[in-house]
């Protein structure tokens, strides 16, 4: 009887495991990684490994010592957080600032919660809005690409595409006239070449990554299609009552960390909801909340908050639209 292992069912074997999934997370993040210290430079690297290296360090001290368990830093999740929490942060973040968002992303928002699974908000984002909220003049110190391809090796201060529009709505002009001023195509904001953190540097990037996910089935479509969704509708209903004051759908599809968050940490297996039906709830409460602020907010941006805001609602999601009990009619 000692061969024999009894554990609570279901007795469901898949060739997956939780280093397969991160693993192929950041496979799909290679090419926005790549892109990103191809236009930010060494500085964007640096960014990256010190928020990888942290996470990773924050979660084997911590399992180690603290909670005395064996290390889960093989399983890779400390190492994905690590690099989302890189992509949410400008070019520019001293190493130091970097370190203290990785210590809250591990240290509070996933291990005080008992670590991977149990934890109800996303580290990564966690993180990125504890240093917004700690530090903002460090996190709206955005640095337009200047890296390897960028145009020069000299960095200068320069606003993203929603911040631009932000502060000149507020001072009067119009929609059309602040997006020609401002020198932002279409173009641009899909291939890149624009202020913003380093997941912003390339909407193309993100997107063949995405792609992969799917093709490797570690993501379900009905999450991002319904911010997507949500995001297009609303901003096609508003634009067309005010076009002078209220951006158009392309723009606030391809514009800040609204791709990011949606194909990437939106998805998270762990903050969102487990079936479909909920999925596209949760997704239609992430667009609403994004286009609420970015509307009507002082924020530009509302992606983080968007997200935080609806895992918190995703124990209620699951309770309202639950799986039907196998049996059951």
């Amino acid at each position: 009887m000692d061969r024999f292992i009894v554990s609570p069912s279901p007795h469901i074997h898949a060739p997956v495991s939780t280093r397969s999934l991160m693993r192929d997370v950041l496979i799909a993040l290679a090419p926005a990684v790549v892109v990103s210290c191809l236009f930010y430079g060494w500085s964007e690297l640096l960014v990256i490994a010190v928020s990888v290296v942290s996470c990773v360090l924050v979660e084997w001290a911590l399992t180690r010592y603290v909670l005395r368990r064996p290390s889960t830093v093989g399983d890779l999740s400390a190492a994905l957080t690590g690099v989302l929490l890189a992509l949410n942060l400008p070019v520019s973040t001293p190493w130091w600032v970097v370190f203290v968002g990785a210590l809250f992303a591990i240290g509070v928002a996933k291990i005080t919660f008992g670590g991977l699974g149990q934890n109800i908000f996303n580290p990564a984002i966690a993180g990125r809005v504890f240093l917004l909220v700690s530090f903002p003049s460090y996190m709206t110190d955005w640095t337009a690409p200047q890296g390897l391809i960028g145009g020069g090796p000299d960095a200068f201060s320069g606003a993203t595409p929603l911040s631009a529009l932000k502060e000149q709505l507020a001072g009067g002009a119009a929609v059309d006239v602040s997006a020609l001023a401002s020198q932002y195509s279409y173009r641009s904001v899909l291939f890149a070449n624009l202020g913003g953190s380093a997941g912003e540097v390339c909407a193309v990037a993100l997107l063949v990554g995405f792609v992969y996910l799917l093709c490797r089935k570690v993501v379900k479509i009905w999450i991002p299609l319904s911010i997507f969704a949500t995001v297009a509708v609303i901003s096609l209903v508003f634009s067309s009552i005010d076009p002078v004051r209220f951006t158009g759908p392309l723009f606030n599809l391809l514009t800040g960390g609204l791709i990011l968050g949606a194909c990437y940490m939106a998805t998270d297996y762990v903050t969102s909801p487990m079936t479909s039906l909920g999925g596209i709830v949760y997704g239609v409460g992430i667009g609403l909340i994004v286009m609420m602020i970015r509307y009507f907010g002082s924020y530009p941006e509302g992606v983080s908050f968007a997200i935080l805001v609806m895992n918190m609602a995703v124990p209620l999601i699951d309770r309202g639209f639950h799986s039907r009990k196998f049996g059951r009619a």
